[in-house]
């Protein structure tokens, strides 16, 4: 069955082909959406819904499990759950979602965990517009629209984990010293959701959707993948590299590019868009907004957004870790830094995406926080006059 939604581009219009077909056979059901959830910080964040009607609550929104009590119930006891009628549960659905669902018109909700290898993937809402909507006969057909449902988020997500573990398989196999550790890699792809998500909440319309920002999280990981063809002798040299050293280094995103496109082939993993991004985060995050960047010399707009945040993202955290040629630098000074450059080398609205989250960055800081971030000796892929 899921088959014969697959034609779709992304997600998102895969969910709102089967929610109308949904809406065929159960009229009354106007909301799917789904959330997804972040073990290593608690957070669940909204990922992909179909929506009848102007209004839509919950774009580009997160909360921590911890504080929205009947999910965390749920997530406990991995059972559905209905709400007849929102205004008479008050406080049960942690007050401020209550009244953002009652003021959208959303009367009554049915609620599923989504399980993935016994453990907790996100959640899957389908709301409805009349209180007492959800029956004991329209749960029961709701239950197969659910799986369907599931099976269609987890296979979608599960090609962007299987070729990051098959990168990471790679560089374990070829004996690379990464100086990139699991850390700052954590840090700089949280520090992506944060910028793509303003960005999102900016952009209007939707036109930055929680699709997109979700694969850029996802991959921001994979930018640097192509180092690992670059010999130990430039990537872990002391001090900066020379003219002919930093032309090889400059070679890494091509040869990451390859390496996309060949474990893509290999493994047939990854859905054609979400390829997309990662290709493109991986050629296009050394570009430069004045056009003085690499592999292409883009400028402005012409760099994939995708990439423009990574961007910004890898330098915040190169400059606020320690290396071996330098202190840590605080947040403030990153900044700076980021907002000196800004419109020359980065783009404007992703630095100023970053410093308007200053409170989730050192939280972030804090949780992911390494005394040494990276091995002796190990060197950026670009040149910052520091």
């Amino acid at each position: 069955m899921l088959d014969a939604y697959a034609d779709a581009a992304s997600v998102q219009e895969q969910l709102r082909e089967i929610h109308l077909t949904l809406r065929g056979e159960l009229p009354g059901v106007v909301r799917v959406a789904v959330a997804l959830y972040d073990r290593r910080t608690d957070v669940i964040k909204t990922f992909v819904h179909s929506t009848e009607g102007a209004a839509q609550p919950f774009l580009h929104y997160e909360a921590r499990l911890h504080d929205v009590p009947s999910l965390a119930e749920l997530a406990a006891h991995g059972q559905p759950r209905v709400l007849d009628d929102f205004a008479a549960h008050g406080g049960a659905l942690c007050g401020r979602h209550t009244e953002v669902l009652l003021d959208c018109g959303y009367r009554s909700s049915f609620t599923l965990p989504i399980i993935d290898q016994g453990k907790l993937f996100g959640f899957l809402f389908f709301d409805a517009a009349a209180a007492n909507f959800f029956t004991s006969a329209a749960v029961q057909h709701l239950a197969i629209y659910g799986r369907l449902i599931s099976l269609l988020i987890i296979n979608a997500l599960t090609p962007a984990n299987t070729l990051r573990s098959l990168v990471e398989v790679t560089k374990a196999l070829s004996h690379l010293r990464n100086g990139e550790t699991g850390l700052h890699l954590e840090r700089m792809a949280r520090y992506a959701r944060l910028i793509a998500r303003t960005l999102a909440d900016r952009s209007g319309d939707n036109a930055i959707d929680d699709e997109f920002v979700e694969f850029v999280f996802r991959f921001a990981p994979l930018h640097d993948v192509g180092k690992i063809g670059i010999p130990d002798s430039i990537l872990l040299k002391p001090g900066r590299l020379d003219e002919a050293e930093f032309a090889v280094m400059k070679t890494h995103v091509t040869k990451g590019v390859a390496l996309i496109e060949k474990i893509a082939q290999s493994f047939g993993v990854g859905r054609p868009q979400h390829i997309d991004v990662l290709r493109n985060i991986v050629h296009f995050h050394h570009e430069a907004c004045d056009g003085s960047g690499y592999a292409e010399g883009l400028k402005g707009d012409a760099i994939p957004l995708e990439a423009r945040v990574v961007a910004v993202a890898d330098v915040f955290d190169a400059l606020t870790s320690k290396r071996s040629y330098k202190p840590a630098w605080s947040s403030a000074a990153a900044l700076a830094y980021l907002n000196r450059h800004a419109g020359i080398i980065f783009d404007p609205l992703c630095v100023a995406a970053l410093a308007e989250n200053k409170e989730a960055v050192a939280a972030l800081q804090r949780q992911f926080r390494s005394d040494d971030d990276s091995p002796e000796g190990f060197h950026e892929a670009y040149t910052l006059d520091i």
